[in-house]
Formats: C-alpha cells, structure tokens, sequence
C-alpha cells in the first residue's frame, strides 16, 4: 500500500535526523519510493525558536496501518524521541513522523486514524502533499490537495528549504 508520512524535527542535526528516518523507514517499514523537497515551517500549535524542517517521504508497505504506526514509533524512540504523556499540547522534538494517508483507506483503530484528522488544518502538511500528489482526493472530503491547501486556515509560514 501506498503510504505518505510526514517527518518533522527541530531538535538536533535535523537534516541527518532525516537520513537516518528514511534509511530506517526504508528498512522496516516497505520501500521508499518518493521523497518531497524540504521545507521549512513555523512550529504548529506552540512557540519554539527552532523551525521544523518537514518532508513527506512516500512509502510502499505491506505492513498493515496499526503495524506501520507501531514501527513508526519505535524509529522515532531509536532517533531520540522522547514521548512525555503528562505534558499537554505539542512541544519541540528530535523526530515526528505521522501517516497521512494510507492509500485512500480510512482507517480507525486505537493506535492510528488516517487520513491524519488535523493534516487539513496545517500548511506544513499540505505543501508537500501539493507537491508529489495535488489531485488526490482526500477520502473523506473527496476534495484535492491543492483545494485543501487554498482553504487552509494555518496562517504559519512555509518556505522550501
């Protein structure tokens, strides 16, 4: 299947963060067959000083969506991901990786809902999706990329890196 994940960070040796992601995505979790160019974005949702840097890389897997979440996981905790479920909101962070979609498959299970339930509501998302697949159509709003990104209300800045 098909699968679009977001990397973000900005904690740390960012870009090498991201090698390391993509090498180990590629390794357990299916084939990485496409990456976006890189960019760099405002934090969402909380102040920080350090900017993400976010690519969505593309991944063909045959690991079910509660299994490539786990995996997900498990590859952020290697890169230095420390997950603190006391604290409420987001905060900065070494490696952030979410699946925005799985094919065109809804999916919602303890572990992971996708399409990502907030992917509509933030630019840094849907600039690379516009990018590698602007006419997919959100399966839940049969809507473009390129439409949810001109509705879009995150006012955060988004430049290629």
């Amino acid at each position: 299947m098909r699968s679009y994940i977001l990397f973000g960070s900005n904690q740390g040796n960012k870009h090498g963060l991201l090698e390391q992601a993509c090498a180990l995505i590629n390794e357990r979790c299916g084939m990485l067959v496409e990456r976006s160019s890189a960019y760099l974005t405002e934090p969402w949702g909380f102040e920080a000083e350090e900017w993400f840097l976010n690519e969505l890389l593309v991944v063909e897997t045959e690991l079910d969506p509660d299994v490539l979440m786990d995996t997900l996981l498990e590859i952020e905790a290697a890169l230095g991901r420390v997950r603190h479920p006391e604290r409420e909101g987001y905060s900065s962070r070494t490696v952030d990786l979410d699946i925005l979609y799985y094919g065109d498959r809804l999916v919602n299970t303890e572990k992971v809902v996708i399409p990502h339930p907030r992917l509509h509501l933030r630019r840094f998302a849907l600039e690379p999706l516009c990018e590698l697949i602007p006419d997919f159509l959100h399966p839940l709003f049969n809507v473009s990329q390129k439409e949810l990104l001109s509705q879009c209300p995150d006012p955060s800045e988004t430049q290629h890196e």
